[in-house]
């Protein structure tokens, strides 16, 4: 006896679980990393900011007492001020400076373009500490290259590193030219992206290289921008290897920055909790400046 063809149960092919296993697969993998590196570290810091933990042995339950010394701690309002001061100058910079390369090498006219990519792009590939010693040859006070060349033209030796300042200003230069790179290559993605046809059409209207750059190429990599904006904030909040390869946060603890200050307060004095205080304080500072800059780059997108 035939069976009619709606009789005929039809199993779905078995191909398709293995489109819903490998992914589930993948995402469980990635959940668990996430899980034990990112989220469970935060929650260990969370309870150690609360506690009186030294690094060994037991600890007790203080309540906020760390949080409220923190907020009465000269030092950690210097250690914050430098830190905003260092991002306000170098995230600037390194915007100007990367913008400026990528258009260098996306220009029709430009010689030698993959090269010049190449060598923008070096920098960023060495480690920190290494950009940290290159920078301290050139701008050491008694031997850098910079102040035997200012003397031999006849100047006076500029104080580079015992001036708090101009020491803090060659790490902004230092870390600006490390990663005017990565920069560089997110700029040169998105003004690719960006139709020719818009300046063909604005060539026809008589703009100049100027207007087009400011009229065409800034409002058309606008979401590049932020996200450039976004990452060198969040890394300058963070700095650290280049200021102890360069002046280790000198002279002094004048330049000591956050991540610094954390470091020691947590390992060289043995304060976790304290230090686990200061490190929540810290990445609460990088979420409001996060969702600050989001909201503004969403109502720039609804214009």
């Amino acid at each position: 006896m035939t069976k009619r063809a709606s009789d005929v149960s039809v199993s779905p092919p078995r191909r398709r679980n293995k489109y819903i296993v490998a992914p589930l697969v993948l995402i469980a993998a990635n959940v668990v990393l996430f899980a034990l590196f990112f989220v469970w570290p935060a929650v260990i810091g969370l309870v150690y900011s609360f506690t009186n933990y030294t690094g060994v042995g037991a600890f007790q339950f203080i309540g906020l007492d760390n949080y409220h010394n923190l907020f009465g701690d000269s030092t950690f309002y210097d250690a914050l001020t430098r830190t905003l001061l260092y991002a306000v100058l170098f995230v600037p910079l390194n915007f100007a400076l990367a913008l400026l390369a990528a258009n260098l090498v996306v220009n029709k006219h430009a010689k030698g373009a993959s090269v010049a990519r190449v060598i923008f792009f070096i920098p960023w590939l060495l480690s920190p500490i290494v950009v940290g010693v290159l920078w301290r040859w050139l701008f050491g006070e008694n031997f850098g290259l910079v102040n035997y060349v200012i003397e031999k033209l006849g100047g006076s030796a500029v104080p580079w590193q015992s001036n708090a300042d101009l020491s803090l200003l060659v790490v902004v230069m230092a870390a600006s030219w490390a990663w005017t790179g990565f920069s560089m290559l997110l700029f040169i993605a998105a003004i690719k992206n960006v139709p020719v046809s818009y300046y063909e059409a604005a060539s026809l209207d008589g703009a100049g290289p100027w207007r087009q750059f400011v009229s065409i190429t800034l409002p058309s990599i606008a979401p590049t921008s932020f996200i450039v904006i976004l990452l060198n904030t969040i890394n300058a909040m963070k700095e650290y290897p280049v200021f102890v390869a360069l002046n280790n946060g000198g002279p002094g603890t004048s330049n000591n920055l956050m991540v610094q200050y954390i470091y020691e307060t947590g390992f060289k004095r043995g304060q976790i909790g304290y230090a686990s205080a200061a490190s929540f304080v810290l990445m609460l500072i990088l979420m409001a400046v996060a969702i600050i800059q989001l909201i503004v780059n969403r109502r720039v997108e609804n214009r």
